[in-house]
């Protein structure tokens, strides 16, 4: 049994933008590294996942995608079918991959139970199979007093304290505190753990068989600057603005727009982006690895982009998203008080405002902003969550090896 490969299962639900699942890669990045033993399904919604590569010892269980359509309500993105359905079909699939993959440990991120609640049966199976169940938690999930008016109805911080062994905050409480912004009770208090920020390691040698949207530093003649919205699924009012800020700038415009973005919408940034001499593409697959060569990036408020951007010091301009939630402009404010970033409001966003955001920043010293960077924020927390992970994964191996030497408590049950 100590031969054994050690099974862990990731979910995460994915309607909107690939940030969930990307923040799982590279947990799952470190716990691969962490453990040969250690093998990782990863359940997800996101599409073109595997375009941003896999870790060794990972393999991919792809959900049938949900469509965000407000808070806590998703739909079908494909299937046309109803949301009943949809949940029925992806709690199906998720209830049989505990069943038969049989993990050690599921890591859930951020919704508790999951999508309309579709990962409940899979917790209970877990539950009566002996594994353990983690939460984790991205720094900020939304303004308060909003998490806790959509929590309080169902006592959801009592609902995890009942559920999982540990809830992992991929942040800094320093930087903001969950614990006291979402009411954590003590029960849950006592199995929460602060790991730092999951950061997304990418080599620019994941580049070598792309094609780069920018030259080299040495073959420029104008400072680069880089306009990214993850996904893309939101980012067309970012994007358009951008365009124009660069038409007659003295830096060279890059757009990426994101796999996610709706087709019409493409199309009209790409006639734009023609029609004013910038550079665009749909997809970038390793994008944060360019982040190192760039002169500025602009960029929408997502977890995995600042943490990315910010550990490399490179002058960015956030446009946080502000609905449905205000994670993003929360999270952007926060790094902008420690003086990583500058933040451009959306009410505030037209192109001669960007533009002279972008001017700011490009005048900005990479060297310091890294050097600030790493002393305001840890960037450690893929390897402590992983740890973490493998501690309770072998606590779990442990507590089925003594019930399995134990007759009378097997037949107690």
């Amino acid at each position: 049994m100590l031969d054994e490969p050690m099974r862990f299962l990731f979910y995460s639900h994915d309607g909107l933008g690939l940030g969930h699942t990307r923040r799982h890669l590279a947990v799952a990045a470190a716990l691969a590294q962490e453990s040969r033993k250690a093998v990782i399904l990863l359940a997800t919604g996101a599409e073109d996942i595997v375009r941003h590569g896999l870790p060794p010892q990972v393999e991919i269980l792809k959900l049938p995608s949900l469509r965000k359509d407000a808070n806590e309500r998703y739909s079908s993105r494909r299937l046309g079918v109803s949301a009943a359905e949809i949940r029925s079909l992806r709690s199906a699939f998720l209830l049989t991959a505990v069943k038969t993959f049989q993990p050690k440990v599921v890591l859930v991120d951020k919704h508790p139970f999951g999508a309309s609640g579709e990962f409940k049966a899979g917790l209970k199976a877990l539950r009566r199979l002996g594994g353990r169940a983690v939460l984790g938690l991205r720094d900020i999930l939304d303004e308060p007093r909003q998490v806790l008016r959509e929590w309080h109805p169902y006592k959801m911080q009592q609902r995890i304290a009942e559920h999982y062994d540990e809830v992992m905050i991929y942040g800094d409480r320093a930087v903001f505190d969950p614990v006291i912004a979402y009411a954590f009770p003590p029960s849950l208090v006592e199995r929460t753990r602060f790991c730092g920020y999951v950061l997304s390691r990418e080599s620019e040698r994941a580049l070598e068989n792309f094609e780069r949207p920018f030259p080299p530093r040495e073959q420029r003649t104008r400072p680069v600057v880089l306009a990214t919205t993850g996904g893309g699924e939101d980012g067309f009012r970012m994007l358009e603005t951008f365009i124009h800020a660069a038409a007659r700038a003295p830096w060279q415009g890059v757009a990426v727009a994101g796999p996610m973005t709706p087709d019409r919408e493409l199309a009209s940034l790409e006639k734009l982006a023609a029609e004013n001499g910038v550079t665009f593409r749909n997809f970038v697959p390793h994008l944060s690895a360019l982040f190192g060569s760039l002169d500025a990036l602009v960029c929408m408020g997502g977890y995995n982009t600042l943490v990315e951007a910010t550990a490399l010091g490179v002058p960015t301009v956030c446009v946080p998203r502000v609905a449905p939630r205000t994670e993003q402009l929360i999270r952007a404010e926060a790094f902008a008080r420690l003086g990583l970033l500058r933040v451009c409001r959306p009410d505030q966003l037209d192109p001669q405002t960007l533009g002279d955001h972008i001017a700011v920043a490009l005048k900005s010293s990479p060297k310091t902003l890294t050097t600030c960077a790493h002393r305001a924020l840890n960037y450690d927390g893929a390897r402590q969550a992983a740890k973490r992970l493998l501690r309770l994964a072998t606590e779990s191996v442990a507590a089925a090896q003594r019930k399995a030497a134990n007759p009378q408590h097997l037949a107690a049950h």
